[in-house]
């Protein structure tokens, strides 16, 4: 029942919308009927109407009630946008190098021709082509992974989250796993290190204190119902101050002592030192394997800079446990990503290589210069095109994110806009973000900053086109 509050005109144009049945008979949307189907055709018609209903009300549309042409077409309208891939390549100005919501680490152009090679047609990802046998999905790669950490075996699954939870399944179910107190992680998305033992059937046994874990609590704790130890890189938090922690090299000792698997879960996974980036405390794979480690975990996607996937080093009993159980193969993964994985891999062959052809490392490598000079540049370009708007190349600060060096940033430069509506960098964000490219930026004491750390440099005029056409409808 319409509302007797609203005014007679109000009321009016809302009496005039037609209903969903008479809009579907306008002759574009018979055509769209034909070609979309009856669902997702309708669907569109009832969300236009509901909207122009509310605009009519809240005196958001002109009166009187739109044609009903004109409705048609924003359905169609509607129809087209909501074709669209839903995935789309966007421009990364928020200063986070490893964004999760923006799918960590870029692939370099090794990794991105391989994984398109073997999209095309068929590859030998179970077949040794020398014997005509069936071989291990990840022997390949297991390889290299052996040559750069010096593991004696490999393994690769989906993320970093299956290969701990195989590694519990594998060695300690139905025991107990021994982790500090200060190792009991949360990570995104509610990931929690005791629930994730737990959960793969194994009990866990905590350890020391948050800030004091020493190696006589581990070794008091082993008995005959002990599957592993569990050491645990806190990526994304640190504890300082009145701490101690052992040195995993002791541990091993221990481990080994009362022949019990000394599990290293190191989570980003660097495979060379990231210390010349001005990023100390990141544990390199290679040293944990070389400190006595048994097992190593990390990631593909985040300091290694390749495909999301977890991956395993170790010994090769260990790993072949890890292989035979049942869980290996419903956390497998498919050829493109060991194919881009295999290429990420190669470029690490020479560390020097990594840096250039490595997206992440690159990026952690750019000149201050550089980007000054790029923020700079941009800066005068868009103070030319946004009349009214204050555009300022600030000094800035870029964080590697994805959980890796929380608390280290990099010194880095960014472009800051201020509208000149204060009340507008909400709905600027917002059309930079619908945008083609889209561009994610972060709102900062009134002012939009674009950092360009992890914005190539080959993207700078396509940042700048984005931001001016989402001004141009902002101001229109």
């Amino acid at each position: 029942m319409m509302s007797e509050s609203l005014p007679p005109s109000t009321q009016a144009a809302l009496r005039g919308l037609p209903s969903v049945n008479a809009l579907l008979k306008e002759p574009a949307l018979q055509a769209a009927l034909g070609a979309r189907g009856v669902s997702p055709v309708t669907e569109a018609v009832r969300s236009v109407l509901e909207e122009t209903r509310r605009e009519i009300r809240d005196g958001e549309s002109q009166l009187p009630t739109p044609p009903d042409a004109e409705l048609a077409e924003r359905c169609l309208a509607r129809l087209g946008a909501e074709a669209k891939p839903r995935l789309r390549p966007v421009i990364n100005a928020t200063g986070i190098l490893l964004h999760t919501g923006l799918g960590r680490a870029p692939l370099a152009e090794e990794a991105i021709e391989a994984a398109a090679a073997v999209s095309r047609g068929y590859c030998n990802v179970e077949v040794d082509l020398e014997s005509g046998e069936r071989s291990q999905r990840s022997h390949a790669v297991a390889k290299m992974l052996g040559g750069l950490t010096g593991a004696e075996a490999a393994l690769v699954v989906n993320n970093n989250a299956g290969a701990t939870g195989l590694a519990v399944a594998a060695l300690a179910a139905g025991r107990e796993v021994v982790v500090s107190h200060g190792e009991l992680i949360e990570i995104g998305g509610g990931y929690r290190m005791p629930e994730v033992v737990t959960a793969y059937g194994a009990e866990l046994r905590a350890v020391g204190t948050t800030n004091k874990t020493r190696v006589a609590d581990y070794e008091n704790a082993i008995d005959e119902k002990t599957g592993a130890l569990l050491v645990v890189h806190p990526s994304n938090y640190e504890v300082s101050g009145f701490t101690q922690r052992p040195a995993l090299e002791d541990l091993a000792k221990v481990a080994a002592a009362h022949d019990v698997p000394l599990v290293h879960d190191v989570g980003s996974g660097a495979l060379i030192d990231f210390a010349p980036f001005g990023c100390e405390g990141e544990p390199v794979v290679g040293s944990s394997v070389l400190a006595g480690a048994d097992l190593v975990l990390f990631s593909g996607d985040k300091l290694l800079g390749g495909p999301q996937c977890g991956i395993a080093v170790g010994k090769r009993r260990l790993v072949e446990k890890m292989l035979r159980h049942p869980l290996c193969r419903a956390l497998r993964v498919d050829k493109v990503t060991l194919a881009a994985l295999q290429a990420t891999l190669a470029l690490y062959a020479d560390p020097e290589t990594a840096k250039q052809r490595v997206p992440l490392l690159r990026m952690l490598n750019a000149p201050l210069g550089e980007l000054r000079r790029r923020a700079e540049g941009l800066a005068c370009e868009l103070r030319r095109s946004l009349s009214g708007w204050d555009v300022t190349a600030i000094c800035d600060e870029a964080y590697v994110g994805g959980g890796a060096l929380p608390h280290r940033s990099l010194a880095s430069w960014s472009v800051a806009l201020k509208p000149s509506d204060e009340s507008s960098e909400d709905a600027f964000a917002q059309r930079l973000r619908a945008g083609s490219p889209p561009v994610v930026g972060r709102l900062s004491q009134g002012r939009l900053v674009l950092g360009l750390h992890a914005v190539h440099p080959e993207e700078d005029s396509l940042l700048l086109s984005s931001v001016v056409s989402a001004w141009r409808s902002l101001e229109s």
